[in-house]
């Protein structure tokens, strides 16, 4: 008779006190188990766990396996009975090729290397000006309003050609979607207001085209829905996930003076300690694959139907691949992660992402050297763990002036 598999019992879990940027200990303990454990949705719907790096990436890159949103189930609710609609046109993190590839491909063609390597420049420009306006606040500020949301979110909307002053409208909404405290009524409204802004927003380009990507794509294919539904899942992509990291990472350097030291005295080490928190935090933790067929995974048979779970941030601590999981290291040589995802939905504007972070803790440390938390650990604001994109509700810091 073969070994029992370990079951996890929920994913609606949180954090030990004191331990921010872990995974809930639970996901690590199953890890410790093997690479992927039972599940059971709410319902009593039989499912899976995957916490290992190599299964992870083994899921990614099976076309056996399908992102579609229509095949997904809650992680909390039982939804038995009630059939999710499929992915919204341009919605294609959600979607298989064709439609997947459709939607991405036009993209990827403005999120290359050489284009981020053009807007440097601007990403500098910014971050300065978020810096001499905190320096003339004077401290405490609350790093998370005045530096790390602004960055990223005046570079998508210059990217997308959204009205910069329309930034504080899609914070709020975004932090409905992704915050994790939401009510689903809630929820509902701030889909149909942004819904509602991008369709405006598609008919304004295309009656008056600006220099932007939202521009550019109505001389596409792609009609008015699509274009509101790329528009908006870019908006949402490109700048919660990086507020949230470049806030928790520089907490995370704060928490660990040694390396952030580490950093100060050799600024070569910004690119390796940018891809050593993007590990390390994994702010976007949990995606889900639906099995087309009976698959055998791990020395279990995934049948036809059933969903995995799959757990980045648990893989990026995989002992299996990396010395140390536990420890955030800036010199790690194990490099490689899953923060971005792996395989053909890989994160389109991931390089956005790592120049935005790399300017930004470079910067914000070089202008103020003395910078610490201004409250006790335990007051800084958090959001649970059952939030789509971990991360923080405020964040105070100070410097000696």
């Amino acid at each position: 008779m073969g070994e029992a598999v370990h079951a996890v019992e929920t994913m609606m879990l949180e954090r030990k006190p004191g331990c921010p940027f872990d995974p809930p200990a639970e996901l690590i303990e199953a890890r410790w188990h093997g690479p992927i454990s039972r599940f059971t949705f709410p319902g009593d719907i039989p499912g899976w766990v995957i916490t290992g790096y190599d299964l992870i990436t083994s899921v990614l890159a099976d076309p056996r396996f399908s992102a579609r949103k229509e095949l997904m189930l809650d992680l909390a609710r039982d939804i038995t009975g009630w059939e999710p609609p499929p992915a919204s046109p341009g919605e294609f993190v959600f979607m298989d090729e064709p439609l997947h590839g459709r939607y991405r491909k036009p993209l990827v063609s403005r999120f290359t290397p050489r284009r981020i390597r053009q807007l440097t420049e601007r990403v500098e420009r910014i971050t300065a000006d978020c810096l001499d306006a905190m320096e003339k606040a004077g401290p405490p500020v609350d790093l998370l309003t005045a530096f790390a949301k602004p960055i990223p979110t005046i570079m998508i909307c210059e990217l997308l050609g959204v009205p910069y002053e329309d930034r504080d409208h899609f914070q709020d909404q975004l932090d409905v979607f992704l915050g994790g405290q939401a009510t689903a009524e809630e929820q509902i409204v701030a889909f149909a207001a942004a819904q509602k802004y991008f369709t405006e927003l598609v008919a304004a380009k295309r009656a008056n085209p600006t220099d932007d990507i939202l521009s550019d794509l109505t001389d596409s294919d792609l009609n008015d829905e699509e274009l509101r539904g790329i528009s908006h899942f870019t908006m949402m992509a490109g700048f919660d996930t990086t507020a949230n990291t470049l806030a928790l990472g520089t907490f995370a350097l704060l928490q660990n003076p040694a390396q952030l030291a580490a950093l100060r005295a050799d600024p070569t080490l910004v690119d390796p300690a940018v891809e050593e928190l993007l590990r390390y935090l994994t702010v976007a933790k949990t995606f889900m694959r639906a099995a087309l067929e009976d698959v055998e995974l791990g020395g279990q048979t995934i049948k036809a139907g059933e969903l995995v779970v799959l757990s980045y941030n648990t893989a990026n601590r995989d002992p299996d691949r990396f010395d140390d999981p536990q420890v955030l290291n800036l010199r790690r040589q194990d490099g490689g992660h899953l923060a971005f995802g792996h395989g053909s939905h890989m994160c389109v504007g991931q390089q956005l992402a790592r120049a935005e972070l790399r300017i930004a803790l470079s910067a914000l440390f070089n202008r103020f050297p003395t910078l610490r938390l201004a409250v006790p650990v335990e007051e800084i604001g958090l959001r649970p763990d059952s939030a789509a994109v971990y991360g923080m509700t405020s964040f105070l810091v100070t410097w000696d002036v």
